[in-house]
C-alpha cells in the first residue's frame, strides 16, 4: 500500500497543473491533501467525479483557507473530523480515518509565522494533536500521521539552519515538540530509511529556491514505533512539480 500526502496550496490551482495526471501515474492507494482552499461547493467536478477513490473533505469556515482531503481506494471502516476542540476544528486542519490496521491523521498543522498569536495557537493545537495521537494509542490502535507539520525538526530538515533559528518553522520551542513526539515513540518515517541531507519538502516562491533547492522538510509521516515493522520506505518526491510543497509518502505492507 502506498500513501501519499501532498500541501497542494490550492487544489483547483494544482489541477491546472498535471495533479490529475500525476494521480493517474502515481496510483496511490491513499493521497492526503492539505491546503485545498475551498468549501464543498467548489469542488471541481473533476475531483468528485474521480473513478477508484472513496472522497473524505474537511473545508475551514474562512473561504480559501487551509482544509484537507483524503482519497482513498479502500473505505475507511470509519472516518472523522474533529479533535474535540472547535476553535481547532473551525479551520478545517485534520481527517482521521480508521482502516482495519491502523488509524491515519491527515493533518494541515497551523503556521506560526504571522504573529505572536498565531505561534501560540500553532503550540496549543500541537499539544492537543499529541493528547489526540497518544489517546488512539493507547486504545491498542497503530497511528499514522502524515502531513505539513510546519515545523523543520532538525538541522539537516532545512538549507539555512543557522539563519532561520529565529524564524516560526524552526523555532526551539517547535521543535522541542518533535522532540516530544519522539519521546512518546513515535517514527519519522523517512529518517528512519533515509539519513540524507538536502531532502526537502518545501521551498519559498521568492528567489528561485526550489532550483536551487534552498528548502524545507516540514511535511512527515510519523508512526507509533509499534507499526513501524509494517513500514517498507519513507520517501521525498522532490521531481513532482504544482506547488510549493512537493509529495512525501510511505510504503507499508
Amino acid at each position: 500500500m502506498i500513501i501519499l500526502s501532498w500541501n497542494v496550496n490550492g487544489l483547483r490551482a494544482v489541477l491546472k497543473k498535471g495533479f490529475l495526471e500525476f494521480i493517474d501515474r502515481e496510483q496511490p492507494d491513499i493521497l492526503c491533501l492539505q491546503e485545498t482552499k475551498l468549501q464543498e461547493p467548489q469542488i471541481p467536478t473533476e475531483i468528485k467525479g474521480l473513478p477508484g477513490y472513496h472522497k473524505y473533505w474537511s473545508h475551514a469556515e474562512k473561504k480559501g483557507y487551509s482544509g484537507v482531503c483524503v482519497l482513498s481506494k479502500e473505505e475507511p471502516l470509519s472516518v472523522s473530523y474533529s479533535i474535540g476542540e472547535e476553535r481547532f476544528d473551525r479551520e478545517g486542519r485534520v481527517i482521521r480515518a480508521e482502516y482495519p490496521d491502523f488509524v491515519l491523521f491527515n493533518v494541515y498543522f497551523p503556521n506560526g509565522k504571522m504573529n505572536d498569536d498565531r505561534l501560540q495557537y500553532k503550540l496549543d493545537f500541537y499539544d492537543r494533536f499529541l493528547d489526540v495521537m497518544n489517546e488512539a494509542v493507547k486504545t491498542g490502535k497503530n497511528v499514522v500521521v502524515c502531513g505539513d507539520y510546519n515545523t523543520a525538526h532538525k538541522p539537516i530538515d532545512l538549507a539555512r539552519p543557522k539563519a532561520n533559528e529565529e524564524v516560526s518553522g524552526f523555532l526551539p520551542i517547535e521543535r522541542e515538540w518533535m522532540d516530544k513526539l519522539v519521546e512518546h515513540g513515535y517514527v519519522d518515517t523517512f529518517r528512519a530509511f533515509n539519513e540524507k541531507p538536502e531532502k526537502y519538502s518545501w521551498w519559498s516562491y521568492i528567489g528561485n529556491a526550489r532550483s536551487r533547492n534552498t528548502g524545507w522538510r516540514i511535511d512527515y509521516f510519523f508512526a507509533n514505533q509499534g507499526f513501524m515493522k509494517h513500514v517498507r520506505d519513507g520517501f521525498i518526491r522532490q521531481d513532482v512539480m504544482g506547488s510549493d510543497h512537493c509529495p512525501v509518502g510511505i510504503s507499508i505492507e
